[in-house]
């Protein structure tokens, strides 16, 4: 039985133009071998299987070749290039700074560097993990880097570059390695599928690629996990089977689904998902996704961002056309309210189910809003007829006149000039806090109280009196407005025939301010609550003989209490206390 080898240790770059996704390091490094500008100290960052460790492979090895190509390719022929491939090579020395983090193996380090090579023009030196090393290590290895002899190179290779002292990387040159997009995954596959001989189809491709997240070597290693699962020839649902990915005809299958309200269909679905194994939070994700590659298709010059292959593609396109924006807009929003509302959920079956329904009803609710939309724009029928004009100017232009739907055309006032037509005549803008109350659909309800005197009365003075905390619920958003009006003293009296309902408060600053912002509004809330627009309303302040004392400060509410109770100020008394 012949010798198996891994496809990622098969397969590993070993010239710059077998690198996959990097190209851009792999020209900038090409061209300083070409001028003659290299550096002394490299550090390659980047996520893992990217290919850090083996640019700064291919780099040792063209540096040291006696014969490069026109382009800086190792010939792969000279003694250098062999001993390089045969892992004889006195040029190039690797550390694991994961297992070699220490001062002592930082000296040893050290004294190696001393030590000229006997072969080729450089000693590189490549220090893998390098932000295992400790800060000790780090401190011993500043003088060496900064200024090593003229044969020695240093390239550091790392996943974490936060963890590096700034003072190693102000001695580097930095390359960022970028991770591996899905095409260039899915092409390298595909040509080592054709070398090893087998059969394998697009979307199998994409889905390994996909499940690599931008790792050429974790893409590789799946490659060789589905082969030894599938056999030579390897299809879709083996794959999505043998790496436990969701298969993409579920997220089909539901957005069809929701599209036709049909949440019976999706809570069967889900169900089989949960059967089969899968993770909840995982299934929300991919439907997130799902979603986006749908706003991705339907939108017109974004077809760069899907990633997917030609024969979904299709499929995706097709069945965005059969879905809205605001549906696709909705769907996503709901979903990703979903996935940050899982992990703190009790019940989080319920929450996706719950979900689930409101992508199904989705079309229709949105539907709903547009077949409502022109109604809406439909003037409201107020309860309350129209009155005489107020008596300024500007108080006319803040409460814009409508006519009531009972009054006959020819009666009808004429429309009031929108706000821009007051600017442009020169005066004052009515925005201010009592322009937004004027607007509120309960301080609509109002009139000047001399027109309605002559109203006819519906309600007893009983009645009345029963209405006022349906006023006071309506202020309930405002503890202190509420509780102010809750605690007022009602009495009824009669003016010119107009009965005036007076209530009270505490102070004169409490009436000024009800008087001046609020009189009018309350007026006109309580005639719609009421349903009686003959009554008027009237603000006293409450006579200081009739005020309950309330009690604010701690030493208030300590002499309140020993003065209901003996028990308590006899304590004080016995012990001496001092009530501050």
């Amino acid at each position: 039985m012949s010798e198996y080898i891994v496809s990622a240790r098969k397969y590993r770059p070993d010239s710059f133009e077998s690198l996959v996704g990097q190209e851009n390091i792999a020209r900038t490094l090409k061209n300083s071998i070409k001028r003659g500008q290299l550096a002394h100290a490299y550090l390659f960052c980047g996520p893992r299987g990217v290919g850090k460790t083996s640019t700064a492979r291919i780099f040792a090895k063209t540096i040291n070749c006696a014969d490069p190509g026109p382009d800086m390719e190792p010939c792969g022929k000279c003694e250098s290039c062999l001993s390089f491939a045969e892992g004889r090579s006195y040029c190039i020395h690797e550390l694991d700074a994961a297992s070699n983090n220490g001062v002592d193996d930082i000296k040893a380090l050290i004294d190696q560097v001393r030590i000229p090579p006997q072969t080729g023009k450089y000693s590189v030196y490549i220090i893998d993990e390098v932000h295992m090393l400790s800060s000790s290590a780090f401190n011993a290895f500043l003088k060496t880097l900064e200024e090593p002899p003229a044969y020695a190179i240093f390239i550091l290779a790392t996943t974490e570059k936060h963890k590096i002292l700034p003072t190693i990387l102000s001695r580097c040159q930095t390359y960022d390695f970028n991770r591996i997009s899905v095409e260039g995954i899915v092409g390298n596959l595909k040509m080592i599928a054709e070398k090893e001989g087998v059969d394998i189809d697009d979307e199998s491709l994409h889905v390994i690629a996909m499940k690599a997240d931008g790792a050429m070597r974790d893409a590789l290693t799946i490659f060789d996990q589905t082969v030894a699962f599938c056999g030579r020839t390897v299809k879709y649902e083996e794959v999505i089977k043998n790496l436990n990915v969701l298969d993409y005809e579920y997220s089909f299958s539901l957005t069809d689904a929701f599209l036709s309200g049909d949440y019976k269909t999706a809570f069967l679905k889900f169900d089989e998902i949960l059967a089969k194994g899968f993770n909840a939070l995982h299934f929300v994700s991919a439907l997130s996704s799902h979603f986006r590659d749908l706003l991705v298709s339907r939108t017109s010059g974004l077809e760069a961002l899907l990633e997917l292959p030609d024969s979904l593609k299709k499929r995706y396109a097709e069945q965005a056309a059969r879905c809205s924006l605001p549906f696709i807009y909705e769907a996503m929003n709901i979903t990703v309210q979903c996935e940050s509302a899982y992990r703190s959920s009790i019940n989080p079956r319920f929450l996706i189910e719950l979900t689930l329904m409101k992508l199904s009803m989705l079309t229709s609710r949105l539907s709903g809003q547009q077949a409502v939309q022109p109604a809406a724009a439909a003037p409201a029928v107020r309860p309350a007829p129209v009155h005489a004009a107020p008596a300024s100017p500007a108080a006319a232009e803040s409460r814009p006149v409508q006519a009531p739907a009972a009054a006959p055309a020819a009666s009808a006032a004429p429309a009031p000039q929108p706000r821009k037509a007051r600017g442009a005549a020169g005066k004052s803008s009515a925005f201010s806090l009592n322009s937004i109350i004027d607007n509120t659909p309960g301080s609509a309800v109002r009139g000047d109280t001399d027109a309605n005197a002559g109203k006819t009365q519906s309600l007893t003075d009983g009645e009345i009196m029963e209405k006022w905390p349906d006023l006071v619920a309506q202020y309930a958003s405002k503890p202190r407005l509420s509780n102010t009006l809750s605690a007022s003293k009602l009495s009824i009296s009669s003016e010119n025939g107009v009965r005036c309902l007076t209530f009270s408060v505490l102070n004169d600053a409490q009436k000024d301010w009800i008087e001046s912002k609020l009189l009018h509004e309350l007026e006109g809330k309580f005639r719609q609550v009421s349903g009686d627009t003959g009554i008027k309303l009237r603000v006293d302040v409450t006579p200081e003989e009739e005020r309950q004392q309330t009690v604010y400060m701690p030493s208030e509410k300590a002499k309140d209490l020993m003065a209901k109770n003996d028990e308590v100020r006899n304590l004080v008394s016995d012990f001496g206390l001092d009530v501050r």
